[in-house]
């Protein structure tokens, strides 16, 4: 019998998403829909509603756009469609995926004044600030959590020097929106970019573009992109009322309404962040207590959705062999993205409660017994 012989889920993905999900959204997927059917497109206008709603309660402000593909999928799409031809970006960098967005806009030949930071540090205001005086900046980027390490970036105080500025305000949400409350409008986000795979908890596909109407009514013509025209993707979910342009992954559209649904029978984005903050205590803590150090210090916001942890000193430790080992009992994590430390990093997010956090820890505390003769000190 092969991996995929076995429709059994073998362990949970304790990564910042794909993610574990529930039964009830995988079996969601079993049925095929028909792009031009309008059952499957007043799903989609019923997704995009209720995206609005999660995002803010100025909703008559703001519409939704699905877009095939990754989260990156989507940040290119907007960086491509939103920002004209002689417009220039701020990009706050502090992380793999500030670095990315700073990638695409060079790629895409617009204009860019990065801000770059280590990893583990939260941007400077002062910096920021006078960066903005830059009077050709119109636009300003910032990922909210950097699972690069698990950082949670300070959006509204950003945001607020970005509208003093008077400049658009595009925030990469894709690890935290769904699972941290937050209401975009009175965060003063024009652009506000997610994933299917994350905090709602569906599977991969699409992402989705949460965005200031009369600003996205601005962006017709200013693709550089034909798959990527956010603004052309978004008139025909208007006009077709839930057309999408090319053909949509429907089970996986399928899946998330499923999995919207499940959100709000958990109590919504409250009880959600809830048991992810509690999932991340138990955690941390866990790992202190076996010796573990937290990459990030205790002086920088730390998200509730993944953690990041050194290497123990000892030498014996591979992390190839640990990964498998919890792996074979029943726990997927991820290796480490930050530049000049060894570190691995594990989420919590998903279909994920605080008992399978005691397991998992039971399982690193079982192999450090049996694999790392001088313990797991990090000093």
């Amino acid at each position: 019998m092969t991996l995929f012989d076995d429709l059994e889920n073998k362990y949970l993905l304790l990564t910042p998403g794909p993610l574990s999900t529930s039964a009830t959204v995988r079996r969601a997927m079993q049925r095929d829909w028909c792009t031009w059917d309008h059952e499957y497109n007043s799903l989609v206008q019923q997704i995009r509603h209720q995206l609005v709603n999660l995002a803010t309660r100025q909703a008559e402000l703001y519409t939704t756009v699905l877009m095939q593909g990754s989260g990156s999928f989507s940040v290119e799409a907007v960086l491509g469609s939103v920002i004209p031809e002689q417009g220039k970006i701020l990009i706050i960098n502090n992380g793999a995926y500030g670095a990315r967005m700073v990638q695409m806009a060079r790629c895409l030949k617009i204009d860019v004044l990065e801000l770059a930071y280590p990893e583990t540090q939260i941007p400077d205001l002062n910096d920021i600030e006078k960066a903005l005086q830059d009077p050709k900046i119109t636009h300003v980027s910032c990922v909210h959590c950097e699972t690069t390490t698990g950082l949670l970036n300070p959006i509204q105080q950003i945001g607020q020097l970005v509208k003093a500025a008077g400049k658009v305000w595009i925030v990469d949400g894709m690890s935290s929106f769904g699972g941290i409350p937050m209401d975009i409008a009175e965060l003063d986000i024009d652009f506000l970019i997610s994933s299917a795979n994350k905090c709602i908890q569906g599977v991969p596909g699409f992402a989705f573009v949460v965005a200031r109407r009369k600003l996205l009514q601005q962006c017709k013509g200013r693709a550089r992109s034909v798959s990527l025209d956010l603004y052309d993707q978004w008139n025909t979910m208007e006009q077709y009322d839930g057309k999408w342009r090319f053909t949509s992954p429907t089970h996986v559209v399928r899946a998330f309404y499923q999995a919207l649904l499940e959100l709000e029978q958990e109590g919504g984005v409250d009880a959600r962040h809830q048991r992810y903050s509690q999932n991340q205590q138990i955690l941390a803590q866990g790992m202190q207590k076996l010796g573990f150090e937290l990459v990030l210090d205790s002086q920088v916001p730390q998200s509730p959705f993944i953690t990041t942890f050194l290497y123990p000193s000892a030498a014996e430790f591979n992390f190839q062999e640990f990964y498998e080992a919890l792996k074979q009992s029943g726990f997927v994590i991820y290796p480490g993205k930050v530049t000049d430390l060894s570190c691995f990093r594990i989420g919590n997010i998903g279909e994920v409660y605080s008992k399978d956090m005691e397991a998992l820890l039971t399982a690193i505390s079982s192999y450090c017994r049996k694999h790392l003769q001088q313990g797991v000190s990090t000093e």
